[in-house]
């Protein structure tokens, strides 16, 4: 199998990274996708289906790409016949980082080195279905098979945090920590949806939500809450941020009226977001915490898939709106109040890696690495996005800063993903060695290795 020790490891000095410094740091996972709930449950997964193919996306789109119907992605197909599908999927999607993740996976979680193919579909389905039956594959220990240290999962205000609570009490070793993702209470486009989440925000915080200055009321309540909870992120989702002005009247006209059962115009619904996220991130900013801009998405494209399937089921792609204006608006207009919280920029689209990244080197300072180009992000989280966002960051800042890897991920098995990365950035400091681009010393080139990592994020988010 092609999975072996040296695995994209191609010279000596990324060997020596990778075996004798990097492999067996813990794994810190800032953004991640997993529920709370089943860590706070220990949940147990009955088979391969459920804990392989359940939620990931990723998967989906190889598997409708290969002709399978909807019925054995998403659907209520018998669960081998779903894993079977996709050992016929697999094969053809050589060089996807899915390939590469899945084999992994197999071998790190169970052992198995064998090609996931049609012809040991089968033993690969037994083999795994026996030692998921004999207790050792619980989600809890999973985490701790992994050296999983800190995760960070991805919760609404509106949410009790008590898997959180419950998991502190248990003395689970995993540090598992809130992030506060307010991208409902941004979204007034659904103006039903938008008043049905005002009451559900309303009774979580306490507030009877009747004007704008309620709603950022009722967010600063949450936020409280959630630092408490040990929070320490902020996340939000944006195709961008939007390039426009407004006042505090016409956003609070705004609100009252969608409030009052009346809908938004397109720039409205932006203005309004915009305002939102201006508000919270001064309150980040108070609590100390790091703002997440997930940007340049362009999600459920496919209708029909939407209204089937849901959200988050791989109708989502690249997209293209332009970026640069906007945010530096937003980003400078918090700096000159002193209110800018520690930023991380996640780019989608790799025409944007540079202007992303010469844009967090604008707002520096204060602290180390305080604005990052953070981690390439889903369609990018591939070995040439990797490589090319590790070059970007080098020639346009601090590539020693860098606060490293995560999974973004819905799978209890994601996480040699942070494997993949640490090899991967092994051998893009071991070719820079090896071709004289910098010095060979493996004591100056290790440390910088395991702060990528693992050391600068433990620092950074002050885990």
């Amino acid at each position: 199998m092609f999975i072996t020790d040296n695995f994209l490891l191609n010279n000596k000095i990324a060997e020596d990274l990778y075996h004798n410094h990097g492999k067996d740091l813990p794994l810190i996972d800032y953004h991640n996708h997993l529920s709370p709930a089943d860590i706070a449950s220990d949940r147990v997964f009955s088979n391969l289906a459920g804990i392989w193919l359940s939620g990931d996306h990723y998967k989906w789109r190889l598997m409708r790409a290969n002709g399978i119907g909807e019925e054995l992605c998403t659907g209520e197909a018998d669960p081998w016949d779903k894993f079977k599908a996709f050992a016929e999927t697999l094969p053809q999607a050589i060089g996807n980082p899915v390939y590469h993740w899945s084999h992994l996976e197999l071998l790190r979680y169970f052992g198995i080195d064998k090609l996931i193919n049609p012809a040991n579909a089968r033993y690969i389905w037994d083999t795994a279905n026996s030692l998921l039956k004999n207790g050792e594959y619980s989600a809890q220990k999973l985490l701790r098979r992994m050296k999983v240290e800190t995760l960070c999962t991805t919760d609404d205000p509106a949410d009790s945090l008590e898997f959180h609570a419950l998991i502190k009490e248990q003395g689970f070793e995993t540090r598992v920590l809130p992030t506060f993702r307010p991208d409902r209470a941004m979204n007034i486009s659904d103006s039903a949806s938008f008043r049905e989440y005002i009451r559900l925000l309303g009774d979580s915080s306490g507030t009877n939500i009747e004007s704008f200055d309620h709603l950022l009321l009722a967010l600063s309540k949450r936020a409280d809450f959630f630092a408490k909870m040990g929070c320490k992120l902020s996340d939000h989702s944006l195709s961008s941020v939007p390039d426009l002005q407004y006042t505090y009247t016409e956003i609070r006209e705004i609100f009252a009226r969608v409030l009052s059962g009346k809908d938004a115009s397109p720039v409205e619904a932006r203005q309004f977001s915009l305002a939102v996220l201006t508000e919270m991130a001064a309150v980040y900013a108070s609590h100390g915490w790091t703002m997440q801009l997930h940007l340049v998405a362009l999600r459920s494209n496919n209708t029909r898939l939407l209204k089937k399937a849901g959200n988050d089921a791989g109708g989502d792609s690249i997209g293209d709106e332009p970026q640069a204006k906007g945010l530096a608006g937003f980003l400078d207009s918090l700096d000159r109040q002193n209110k800018l919280p520690s930023t991380i920029l996640y780019n989608m689209n790799p025409s944007y890696n540079e202007v992303l990244a010469s844009m967090a080197g604008n707002f520096s300072g204060c602290m180390t690495g305080k604005m990052q180009y953070g981690a390439a992000w889903w369609f990018l989280d591939n070995k040439a996005g990797i490589e090319r966002q590790l070059e970007t960051i080098s020639n346009f800042g601090l590539l020693g800063r860098f606060i490293g890897m995560l999974t973004d991920s819905r799978s209890f098995l994601s996480f040699p993903r942070h494997e993949y990365f640490r090899r991967i950035l092994a051998n893009y400091l071991g070719s820079m060695a090896a071709s004289g681009e910098t010095d060979n010393d493996i004591a100056s080139l290790s440390e910088i290795y395991c702060n990528i990592s693992y050391y600068n994020a433990k620092n950074f988010f002050n885990f």
